[in-house]
C-alpha cells in the first residue's frame, strides 16, 4: 500500500519537535506499506529553515520505504497572524502540485493543524481517485478563536465552512483525544475513531541519566521542573515565571523552559527584568537527544491557557513526560487530567494559577518517592495502553480497510 502523508509540520528524529507521524511512518515501512510525506522546509517552532539547502525540489529518502518531499512554504509563522496565514496558503498550493508528481497513490493522509493543508490533501486524493483519510489534532479554528488569534468575521467564516467541508468529505476521520470525538460528530455527523496519542517508551531511554546536561546548566543539587515544548500564546508561560518567583527562597528548585517559539524572547526579557535565579531557558533539541535532556529533570510540566477548549486535548507533552518516566505537573483540565488522575501519574494544578503551581512543585521536591513512583506509574501506562506501536497499529488497520472499500 502506498501512503501520501501531507503535512506541512512533520518532523523526524533529527529535529525538534512533535514526531508522532515519523515513528508511525517507520512502523507502517517495516510492514512493507510506502510512505511519501511531503512538507515544509520550515520549521514550526522557529520558523526559520532547518537547512539552508533546501529548495522546492529537495527530497529525502529515510529508507526504501519512507520518501520525504518539500515544497515551498513562506518564512512567516512567528511574524504575525497573515505572515503566518500566508505561510499556510503557501504550503497548501505548492504541496497540491508536488502531490500531482507522485505515483500509484492508494490513500491520501491528510492531518490538522491546519485545516489548509487538509483541503489540498482532500483535492489530492479526489484528483487520484483515492480515499482520503483526515486527522484531527487540534479543534483549529475554535481554538484560534478562542485565543483571540483569529478574530476577523470573514476568516472565521470561512474557516468554519472549510472545517465543515472537510470532515464531511473525508472517508474516514481519526482523532488524537476522546475530547474530540462528540465537538466532531456535532459537526459532521460522524463518528470520528479515536487513536489516543501516546510515546515510545525507547526513545526516552537516557544513556547518561541526565548528568551532562544538569552539569552544563548547574542543575547538580536541583530539584528540576522542566517545560519542553513550543513558547507560544496558548502556552501561558507566564504562570511559570510568577511560581519561579513565589518560589525563590527554595534554591534547590529550578524551573527550566525547553524549546522555542514565537513568545521566548519576551519571556527571557521578563525573567531577567525579575532577576528570576530559578528560570533556565534552554534552546530545542531534536528527538535523537531529548532522552538526555528530560533526564536531568525530576518533574515535566504540561501548561496550557484556562480556556474551556483546552480541556479535551492530549498534549504530546504529556506522554513523553510518562514515557521517559518522570511525574507530570499537568497545569490543563479535562480529559488529559482524568488520564493523569486515572493512572496516578502526576498531579493536577488549577489552570492559570502560579501559586497552585508553586504549592505542586513545592509537594513534589519535598517527596522524592512519590515522585519515583508517580514517574513509574506513567512509564507503565505508556507500555500498556499509550504505546507508539499501539497507535500505528491501529491506523494500519484503518488505512487497510479504507483500501478495501
Amino acid at each position: 500500500m502506498h501512503i501520501l502523508l501531507i503535512h506541512q509540520a512533520f518532523t523526524t528524529i533529527g529535529s525538534a519537535g512533535g514526531t508522532r507521524h515519523y515513528e508511525i511512518a517507520r512502523y507502517l515501512a517495516k510492514k512493507g506499506h510506502k510512505i511519501t510525506v511531503i512538507t515544509s522546509p520550515v520549521s514550526y517552532l522557529t520558523g526559520e529553515k532547518e537547512s539552508a539547502g533546501y529548495n522546492p525540489l529537495d527530497r529525502a529518502i529515510l529508507d526504501e520505504q519512507i520518501h520525504i518531499l518539500y515544497c515551498y512554504t513562506s518564512k512567516g509563522m512567528h511574524k504575525g497572524f497573515f505572515p503566518r496565514l500566508f505561510a499556510f496558503f503557501s504550503f497548501m498550493v505548492s504541496s497540491f502540485f508536488k502531490a500531482l508528481s507522485v505515483p500509484d497513490v492508494d490513500i491520501v493522509w491528510g492531518t490538522s493543524p491546519n485545516l489548509f493543508q487538509g483541503f489540498t490533501a482532500w483535492l489530492s486524493a479526489r484528483w487520484k481517485n483515492v480515499a482520503f483519510l483526515f486527522e484531527i489534532r487540534d479543534l483549529w479554528p475554535d481554538f484560534a478563536i478562542e485565543l483571540g488569534i483569529l478574530k476577523n468575521p470573514f476568516l472565521i467564516y470561512f474557516s468554519k465552512k472549510l472545517e465543515k467541508f472537510l470532515y464531511q468529505h473525508a472517508d474516514q476521520l481519526i482523532v488524537n483525544s476522546p475530547g474530540f470525538i462528540q465537538p466532531i460528530q456535532k459537526i459532521s455527523g460522524k463518528i470520528p475513531v479515536l487513536i489516543a496519542n501516546g510515546s515510545d517508551p525507547e526513545m526516552f531511554r537516557s544513556s547518561d541519566q541526565g548528568e551532562a546536561f544538569r552539569k552544563q546548566y548547574n542543575l547538580e543539587k536541583s530539584f528540576v521542573v522542566m517545560y519542553c515544548g513550543a513558547h507560544g500564546p496558548a502556552n501561558d508561560l507566564d504562570v511559570i515565571l510568577d511560581a519561579a518567583e513565589i518560589l525563590q527562597n527554595r534554591s534547590d528548585i529550578k524551573f527550566v523552559l525547553v524549546g522555542s517559539g514565537k513568545d521566548k524572547n519576551t519571556l527571557m526579557e521578563n525573567a531577567a527584568q525579575r532577576n528570576l535565579k530559578n528560570v533556565i531557558f534552554a534552546p530545542p533539541f531534536s528527538k535523537e537527544k531529548i532522552a538526555n535532556v528530560i533526564a536531568a529533570s525530576n518533574a515535566g510540566l504540561a501548561i496550557l491557557k484556562p480556556i474551556p477548549l483546552f480541556k479535551t486535548t492530549y498534549p504530546n507533552k504529556v506522554f513523553d513526560t510518562m514515557a521517559a518516566r518522570k511525574p507530570v505537573l499537568v497545569q490543563i483540565d479535562g480529559v488529559i487530567r482524568e488520564l493523569v488522575e486515572r493512572y496516578n501519574a502526576g498531579i493536577f494544578v488549577e489552570p492559570g494559577n502560579p501559586y497552585a503551581l508553586a504549592v505542586a512543585v513545592r509537594a513534589l521536591a519535598d517527596d522524592p518517592e512519590r515522585c519515583q513512583k508517580m514517574g513509574m506509574n506513567g512509564y507503565q501506562a505508556i507500555c500498556k495502553d499509550f504505546s507508539r506501536e499501539k497507535s500505528a497499529y491501529l491506523i494500519e488497520n484503518i488505512l487497510k480497510t479504507m483500501k478495501t472499500r
